[in-house]
């Protein structure tokens, strides 16, 4: 079976390009710029514009995939807010095209996120969806066209993902607290938000089934764990024998941003578990696989 995944070089891009390569399928990878996937595994890359719809035809029509995984985004609120116009090319024109020039029988799964919700989680997938942002918004309007598509689509919902860093990766939250309490430097982290923090091995293999089974609708790939940006910080502290001492308990009051986030968000998987058996790790567990302890 033939996969096209867009976003490759990105964070989960990257690990489902190794994890679905190590499943047996055909992967073209596709992103823009040059190949940052440094783990030697069997798929093919292309660089590509997906802003361009001319390139997009040019490419579905080359591979013919079986399967697109369109993962690529503009996914930082404050940038989708300071440039909209954007926004809207990467996150909505460039779904558009995809939808509009795969193959009618492939099987198109969208990764949007937990952003197309308000407050007040965690959320079901049919909960009344309403974005506090622009990124959420773009994001939606974005799911409202797969959904229009004819034909096979998935959408999948993920919540603040994290996992191994991989060479070329940006390094995320929990490498980010790990840092700098080797270093032995303070740092602040909200205890005010809670979030469903997924580990990425998990997404990757709930979308393998989704594949296998030729899952229609969306789905909730998420943590199994409620927790606070805090708490996950002083998990990592424990797991790894470091200071907590140096985590400092603030709210969100504390950094103030210029786009409204939700503070209760998180998603339930009550359906994934049911349809999918999905069995995410608790996120202790995902502490010690994202550092190999």
């Amino acid at each position: 079976m033939k996969v096209l995944i867009t976003g490759s070089n990105g964070f989960l891009g990257q690990h489902l390009v190794l994890h679905l390569s190590k499943e047996g399928f055909d992967v073209i990878a596709v992103s823009r710029g040059e190949n940052r996937i440094a783990v030697n595994a069997l798929y093919t890359y292309e660089s590509i514009d997906l802003t361009d719809e001319f390139t997009v035809a040019n490419v579905l029509d080359k591979y013919k995939p079986d399967v697109v995984i369109h993962n690529a985004a503009m996914s930082k609120p404050d940038e989708c807010n300071n440039n909209t116009a954007a926004c809207l090319k990467h996150n909505i024109d460039a779904t558009e095209y995809l939808l509009q020039h795969c193959l009618p029988t492939a099987h198109f799964i969208y990764i949007s996120t937990d952003f197309v919700f308000g407050e007040d989680g965690p959320h079901s997938e049919d909960d009344i969806k309403g974005p506090l942002n622009f990124y959420g918004e773009s994001k939606l309007q974005a799911e409202r066209l797969v959904e229009q598509r004819t034909g096979l689509n998935t959408i999948v919902r993920p919540v603040f993902i994290y996992g191994q860093a991989l060479q070329g990766m940006r390094p995320s939250f929990l490498h980010w607290v790990k840092n700098n309490l080797e270093q032995g430097k303070p740092i602040k982290v909200v205890s005010d938000q809670q979030r469903t923090p997924t580990y990425v091995i998990d997404i990757c293999k709930g979308i393998e089934t989704i594949i296998k089974q030729k899952e229609h609708g969306s789905f909730h790939l998420a943590g199994m764990d409620i927790i606070s940006p805090y708490n996950m910080a002083t998990t990592v502290a424990d797991v790894l024998g470091l200071n907590k001492d140096l985590i400092e308990n603030v709210t969100s009051a504390t950094f103030p941003e210029p786009v409204k986030r939700a503070k209760k968000s998180g998603l339930k998987i009550d359906k994934a578990k049911a349809v999918l058996n999905y069995n995410p790790v608790n996120f202790e567990e995902g502490v010690r696989l994202c550092f190999n302890v």
